[in-house]
């Protein structure tokens, strides 16, 4: 059996609204043989579903290439359906039937093909208020129709309504972009909501992250306009091939809404008194409504949809409703999220439902929202006393695990209750679990601190008054994230923003899209707004990171200049274009060996940012290799070299010792290879001293933590790694999960042993940073890892490193390829590991402390295995296989 599975375009299965010219296109193989390879491809587009009007066939292509193939058929046409299909053949001669037929559908291919203007329902004098409004038009269809699409965004954000019906189930629409420079549109498909004769089109719009308050330390409003405004394009082919388009223009009518205040971090206020029955239906009385403005607006900063759409993903149902020591009724939902809270209420006309959100209670069991800041994260739903109202906010959203109840008509009921967990609609590729359970609820507060941060953008916390998208934080939780969900979409729409935000100079601004620069002059702790190391070398480490997991080579060309910029910022930055010791940085943050009083940990600034700088300086010379820029390559692989000697030089005294005695610098100069080959040894005892003089525990801050286990695994030190790990006392992973956390922290003891609270200027209990560990997870523990010289695991390294108190561990991850399962199991004096390879991959496997003549190979067929410096190992192709060995010579490394 052979046969084409899960055929994707741009990631996507069946996408409308593409505004790429060349749309790439990537299927999975299933198959029941084992080392099967796809010897060739067949791959058609058509006009219509039947292929009898195909305008681009491949013909019989000799390639194992199965993903990111590229379009090179006709140019494509704007609002337009194409139908795609392949088939292949294997090495056994095997030629599979046609696949399931896909389709793409394109958007605006051009920018000069908008007609429709945006129209704003607030006058000039609104800059301050965050209501909601109503904007509505009716129009005439006098035929059948066949086909028909709205292309819509705002300045703000908004929902729309066909016949009082909602339009898509996208969330907090258009995203989150340098509006001024990208502003994405959404393409939805209302065929079936259209009807023969008089139609109605409403819309919502709020203030969101356009005009409403951002940055809440420092206070900014109106950051990209003052002016919430909306774009529509609906395009209606009929039956006998007619077109007809309705757009926004001066004619469409605005109105107040019953959303008098929405914002993101402060919630919404709602009056259902203020519903306007049928607004948003055809034959509404709008004689009331007042006349739109029409305002500019660059047409070419619109872009179709780029990144995924944020969506309702889950339902969680509260665990509790508590009564706290101060009389306190609050709801319990059991977990930590980002999300809103959907209700329903009985009442009388002017009853209220008043909610505000937290994410822990204090050490006494009270309500505690001081770490919020200035963030009210609160709703007030305003009842029209009829029966059953169903409320949820539109604007807005929330990070809690816990709601009070400050203003209820009645007994509330936990029943009435659900919270409504969004994130962007990423596919959930990964997963692990072990046969630690603190360990596994680890891993799941990992899961959870992903899903709250990846709202469009990867913010460092969803609660407080900032949700924004520090560069630091993401290109240090990128690869965990990889390893979890596909987020190439996700951040690939990021990374255009961050190129445009980039300084003309290269330097890359802390938080993408940028609404700190030229901001900050009041901060006590930031003297810059952009360019910290690690933070900066977001540029360069997050596409390498995407490359590398998906095999995705347009992500580097996209961005390449970008990486190049920031390179060459620090060049002319640094001392001799060497060492860069200048500026400010955040550094090895929240360190634990911080001065007190200080988040800035004692690795000196000028290590880190040199180390940061020779490691992405390594990675754009990889990167120009790839893109075929050989002349950069030289130049950026030279460059590299007299950073790392200039590094070695500075910071190496001659006897071999690094002159930085903190955990941070020692991880920073293994995991980037810094150290010379002679003094790894001591460097890397050094480093375990540092460790044992703190009792076993960490001191790192988010710098340092992403890699430590990693520089110990990957230099014989695996048994100190799962020590460190598996620590549950103050500082340590599982210390937070002991704790009660659902969600990875951003301070270690963001609760102290105590019972009392980290500073509550800075004390997110939903922050992904730490939960980097992930990573660790999969690629030492399990053992699954990219071949960088293959990657999108065309070719699969396969390590485990059982240690600890583990007796198993098994992870499973949907790559483009296919399913890839990794298990280890010990018992009855053997190590049994089991192992799915898909169709057209192959993989390397190494088995810890192995000898090639004690591996019985149970499951799998001609595999045979050679001795190496860890064990055995072998080649495999794709297919299922079963190992078991001997686990005296384990056990005698282990003790």
């Amino acid at each position: 059996m052979l046969k084409v599975s899960d055929i994707t375009c741009e990631y996507q299965k069946n996408p409308i609204g593409l505004g790429t010219k060349k749309p790439r296109f990537s299927w999975i193989i299933e198959s029941d043989m084992q080392n099967v390879i796809q010897m060739s491809y067949r791959l058609q587009v058509s006009l219509d579903e039947k292929f009898k009007n195909i305008i681009w066939d491949t013909g019989v292509i000799n390639s194992s290439k199965s993903v990111h193939i590229e379009y090179d058929g006709p140019d494509l046409r704007s609002f337009r359906r194409y139908f795609y299909r392949v088939k292949i053949m294997d090495n056994y001669g095997q030629e599979s039937v046609w696949s399931d037929i896909g389709y793409f559908e394109t958007a605006l291919m051009d920018t000069s093909e908008w007609k429709a203007k945006f129209i704003t329902p607030e006058s000039e004098d609104e800059g301050n208020l965050s209501k909601g409004k109503y904007l509505r038009h009716e129009f005439v269809l006098d035929g059948e129709i066949d086909f028909a699409r709205i292309y819509a965004t705002a300045l703000g954000m908004y929902e729309i309504y066909i016949n009082g019906k909602r339009v898509g189930d996208d969330l907090l629409t258009p995203g989150w972009t340098s509006y001024k420079k990208r502003l994405q549109y959404q393409t939805y498909d209302i065929t079936d909501l259209l009807v023969k004769g008089v139609n109605a089109v409403g819309a919502i719009v709020g203030a969101g992250w356009y005009k409403g308050d951002l940055a809440g330390w420092i206070g900014r409003r109106n950051v990209y306009g003052s002016r919430t405004a909306l774009l529509v394009q609906m395009l209606i082919r009929y039956t006998d091939g007619r077109e007809q388009i309705i757009v926004t223009d001066e004619t469409w009518k605005a109105s107040d809404s019953p959303i008098l205040y929405s914002e993101i971090y402060h919630g919404e206020i709602y009056d259902a008194r203020l519903e306007q029955s049928g607004w948003n239906l055809p034959n509404f009385d709008d004689n009331s409504w007042y006349a739109v403005d029409v305002i500019n607006w660059d047409m070419s900063t619109l872009i179709p949809q780029e990144g995924l759409p944020v969506r309702r993903q889950e339902f969680i149902k509260p665990i509790s409703m508590i009564i706290t020591p101060k009389g306190e009724k609050v709801i319990d939902f059991g977990q930590n999220l980002a999300g809103w809270v959907k209700f329903t209420v009985r009442g009388k006309c002017g009853d209220k439902v008043v909610l505000k959100h937290a994410e822990v209670l204090d050490s006494e069991g009270n309500f505690y929202t001081e770490n919020l800041r200035s963030a009210k994260q609160r709703i007030e739903y305003i009842l029209k006393g009829y029966d059953a109202e169903t409320f949820e906010p539109h604007f807005t959203f929330q990070g809690f695990r816990y709601v009070k109840i400050e203003e209820y008509p009645g007994e509330p009921s936990i029943d009435d209750f659900a919270a409504v967990v969004i994130h962007s609609d990423m596919k959930r590729i990964g997963k692990f679990t072990c046969s630690n359970e603190l360990l596994n609820q680890l891993y799941h507060n990992i899961v959870w601190g992903l899903k709250s941060n990846f709202i469009d953008v990867p913010t460092d916390c969803p609660q407080r008054d900032e949700r924004l998208g520090w560069t630091g934080d993401a290109q240090v939780f990128i690869e965990t994230s990889c390893f979890i969900m596909n987020t190439a979409l996700f951040f690939r729409k990021w990374l255009h923003d961050l190129k445009v935000d980039q300084l003309k100079n290269g330097g890359v601004p802390f938080v993408i899209p940028d609404v700190l620069g030229g901001h900050l002059e009041n901060d006590k702790l930031i003297r810059q707004d952009h360019s910290s190391s690690g933070w900066g070398d977001a540029a360069v480490i997050c596409p390498w990171t995407i490359y590398q997991f998906y095999d995705d080579v347009n992500i580097l060309k996209e961005q390449y200049g970008s990486m190049k910029s920031w390179i060459e910022y620090i060049r002319a930055n640094a001392r001799d274009g060497i060492i860069w010791d200048s500026g400010f940085h955040f550094g090895d943050w929240l360190a634990l060996d911080a001065k007190e009083g200080s988040y800035l940990g004692a690795t000196p600034n000028d290590l880190i940012a040199t180390a940061f700088y020779a490691y992405s300086t390594e990675i754009l010379a990889k990167t120009a290799k790839i893109l075929g820029n050989l002349s950069d390559y030289e130049e950026y692989l030279n460059l590299h070299d007299k950073i790392v000697k200039a590094f070695q030089d500075e910071f190496f005294t001659p006897s071999g010792r690094l002159a930085v005695r903190t955990q941070t610098a020692h991880v920073l100069v293994l995991m980037f290879n810094l150290v010379p080959d002679k003094y790894r040894a001591r460097t890397i005892q050094t480093l375990i001293d540092l460790i044992d003089e703190n009792n076993g525990h960490l001191t790192t801050g988010f710098l340092g933590t992403p890699y430590i286990c990693h520089v110990l695994s990957n230099n014989g030190k695996t048994k100190e790694a799962y020590s460190l790990l598996l620590k549950e006392d103050y500082p340590s992973w599982l210390y937070q999960v002991k704790k009660g956390a659902t969600t990875v922290w951003e301070h270690w003891d963001g609760i102290k042993p105590d019972g009392t609270m980290w500073s509550a200027d800075m004390n997110s209990f939903n922050h992904y940073a730490y939960g980097s560990i992930g990573s660790w997870l999969y690629r030492e523990i399990v053992g699954l890892n990219v071949d960088p010289e293959a990657p999108g695991f065309k070719h699969i390294i396969i390590k485990p490193k059982p240690g600890g108190d583990l007796t198993y561990a098994e992870a499973e991850y949907l790559s483009a390829y296919g399913r890839i399962f990794v298990s280890w199991s010990i018992g009855g004096g053997d190590i049994t590991i089991d192992v799915a390879i898909p169709p057209n991959t192959k993989a390397k496997i190494i088995l810890p402390h192995a000898s090639s003549e004690a591996i019985e190979t149970i499951r799998g067929v001609n595999v045979h295995f050679e001795n190496c410096n860890d064990g055995a190992e072998a080649e495999i192709g794709s297919g299922t296989y079963k190992f078991i060995y001997p686990l005296t010579k384990f056990l005698a490394i282990e003790n």
